[in-house]
């Protein structure tokens, strides 16, 4: 708001907006419990109390000895909507001084679990320790200019650290023996951590959700000791779930489905969420980094990082086993009409697959795995020859027997090498025919990118692949060129250092080195500069006088090794009529020579060096536009992304060995 504004109304809220906002959190009762254990955790606790009254007009308790608030950062933190925890905090978890050397991920980010107890209540008493001063807050909701209020605030002094949250419960009374499975399968990866209902916790051995426990010989003697509990419920997120690892009663790093580098599972999946697996072992320590954040990378870890992966796998497919035939119904039905086309053989060579791979499907998500079977079907085509087959049977008889007597002289690789290289030459003579006369089109990202990747247009000299931009050249480039060049007009001006945008034009500048034997170093030899115009530009004297005086003040600057030889060329949509398109620099030896041409001139250019080709295949071109032809030409082959598959949670960091 401007200061001469002035404010006429704010906004307002009414009574029950907090808890409309606050979604399942106000709602559901075992994640708003969640949500304030999860405080806990960010407040370093390493234990929770909480009291469940067995009936309604009773007080529900959440008390932890984390590190507590101090008066100043209730208000900042607590009363602030949205209040952004990574912003003000970081990601990591705040300890109470006698356990700061301890690290751990926070898993609060926008501020709205701590108002848990709404979901029980209007209202709810706060009582904090902190720095030798004791804090008690009532909040409750209210209508107006404010959601939520203190209705009442008092501090003294006292010693300790911790919060106590309470409030009388008016709706969702809770069952404390579900709460408590629920709270201790979201919390049972770290144990110093440990979370009580009513008096009780859960060990680990004797949680509902276990459903098995295993011993693992590691090398050297070591056992592990591996339980996999089920939590019943898919996570929110997946910062709870994953392969916990306890080292003498300590957790090591976060969990996650990583071990060290190496993915076991897809931490995306359902399944992955629903489940967490920990790996307890007495001794190692030696083993482990010295911050806890991760393992070492010693022979006996990667060991155990194996027997872990096979235990691991091994669990999910046995409990992914009553999937497999859904998944296999379904691939079936979803390509059916493709597989019925194949030849027996692959078709049987198709089920195999999806059968094995309907058994893997648990670690992969359904579009991935539709993907695996659509590409399986088509090499399978392509293995019985029905596409090729097809494409046959559709040739006229003249072509029959062009394509016989290619492969008679040709390999098909040879071929295809050769008529990829004619295509895409064709390709940029027509693109340049097309849109070099649109005064529309930008010459910086699209002719000039095409006349850069087409120098042989200029003779067949310049399209060695030597000719390259190299730092000397840039130097003295920028050294002429500096007050003629607007690099705030060229985003991209750091990745093409090559390129310079001049007030009326665009500039490229190559060259090729060579070893000079006198003297053992290495020198340019020859210089390619090319001036492109903008659309509908035409090329007279003085653009002609101002390639000449380029060209000098590059051979004069000092910036430039040895002595080459400069062949610039000057490009636009025309050339004026007597104008003199051949200019020399240097006599006995000749330095430079400037050339002027229009973007014509360079089509047909183009042609003839290709033995008009283009005009003999024309049908092929004259159907796709400017643009299209474009998106062709300047088409790279790129390597595909290889895809590790990570837990998506950006704030986790998984267990090391690196």
């Amino acid at each position: 708001m401007k200061k001469k504004d002035k404010e006429l109304q704010g906004t307002l809220f009414e009574e029950d907006y907090l808890i409309r906002t606050l979604g399942p959190i106000a709602n559901t009762p075992d994640i708003a419990l969640t949500e304030l254990v999860a405080n806990a955790w960010d407040a370093g606790a390493a234990k929770v109390q909480i009291t469940i009254p067995d009936e309604k007009g009773k007080n529900l308790i959440v008390e932890d000895d984390g590190a507590g608030m101090t008066a100043v950062q209730f208000h900042e933190r607590w009363m602030t909507l949205g209040y952004n925890r990574v912003r003000h905090q970081g990601v990591n978890a705040e300890f109470p001084p006698e356990r700061a050397a301890l690290k751990r991920p926070a898993y609060g980010r926008n501020g709205v679990g701590r108002h848990g107890l709404l979901c029980f209540a209007d209202r709810y008493e706060v009582e904090t320790y902190r720095d030798g001063k004791f804090s008690t807050f009532s909040i409750a909701t209210a209508s107006g200019k404010d959601p939520f209020v203190i209705v009442s605030e008092k501090i003294t002094k006292a010693a300790g650290h911790g919060t106590k949250l309470s409030t009388v419960v008016n709706r969702h009374l809770l069952d404390p023996d579900k709460i408590l499975d629920v709270l201790a399968a979201r919390f049972l990866h770290d144990p110093e951590f440990t979370v009580y209902v009513n008096g009780r916790t859960v060990p680990l051995e004797d949680h509902t959700g276990l459903i098995d426990k295993t011993v693992l010989k590691i090398a050297h003697g070591v056992r592990a000791e591996a339980f996999f509990v089920d939590s019943t419920k898919s996570a929110r997120n997946t910062r709870q779930q994953g392969i916990a690892f306890w080292i003498d009663t300590r957790l090591v790093g976060t969990p996650s489905w990583t071990l060290g580098i190496k993915p076991v599972v897809d931490g995306r999946t359902s399944i992955a969420k629903r489940y967490t697996a920990v790996i307890k072992i007495v001794g190692m320590i030696d083993h482990v980094q010295p911050d806890w954040t991760g393992f070492k990378s010693t022979p006996l870890v990667e060991e155990l990082f194996n027997k872990v992966e096979e235990y691991i796998l091994m669990m999910f497919k046995k409990l992914s086993a009553e999937r497999v035939q859904d998944t296999k119904e379904s691939v079936f039905r979803e390509y059916r009409d493709d597989i019925e086309k194949l030849q027996p053989l692959a078709r049987l060579d198709v089920a195999e697959f999806v059968a094995e791979i309907a058994e893997k499907s648990y670690v992969m998500p359904q579009e991935s795995l539709s993907l695996a079977v659509e590409t399986i079907i088509k090499l399978e085509k392509s293995k019985s020859g029905v596409a090729l087959l097809e494409k046959l049977s559709k040739l006229a008889e003249e072509d029959v027997e062009g394509l016989d007597r290619l492969l008679s002289e040709w390999s098909v690789r040879d071929a295809l090498t050769v008529l990829d290289e004619i295509d895409k030459r064709i390709a940029v003579v027509e693109a340049l025919g097309k849109l070099s006369s649109d005064k529309k089109v930008d010459e910086l990202k699209t002719l000039h990118p095409l006349v850069t990747q087409a120098r042989w247009i200029f003779g067949p000299e310049f399209e060695s692949a030597e000719y390259a931009s190299n730092l000397s050249l840039r130097n003295a480039v920028a050294k002429v060129f500096d007050k003629k060049v607007d690099k705030a007009v060229f985003d991209n001006y750091r990745k093409r250092p090559d390129l310079l945008l001049l007030g009326d034009a665009t500039l490229s500048a190559v060259a090729i080195d060579e070893y000079d034997e006198a003297s053992g170093l290495t020198k340019m030899r020859d210089i390619l500069l090319i001036e492109l115009k903008r659309g509908g530009f035409q090329i007279d004297r003085e653009e002609m006088n101002q390639a000449q005086g380029y060209v000098e003040e590059l051979l004069s600057s000092g910036a430039i090794e040895g002595q080459p030889y400069i062949r610039a060329f000057v490009v636009g949509h025309t050339c004026k009529q007597g104008l003199q398109p051949v200019r020399k620099v240097g006599e006995n030896p000749e330095t430079a020579r400037i050339q002027a041409c229009s973007y014509g001139q360079l089509v047909r250019t183009a042609e003839q060096r290709l033995f008009k080709l283009k005009e003999r295949l024309q049908d092929r071109y004259e159907q796709l536009s400017g643009n299209d032809i474009l998106a062709k030409v300047m088409s790279e082959p790129k390597q595909i992304p290889l895809q590790v598959i990570t837990d998506t949670d950006l704030n986790t960091q998984p267990n090391s060995s690196s």
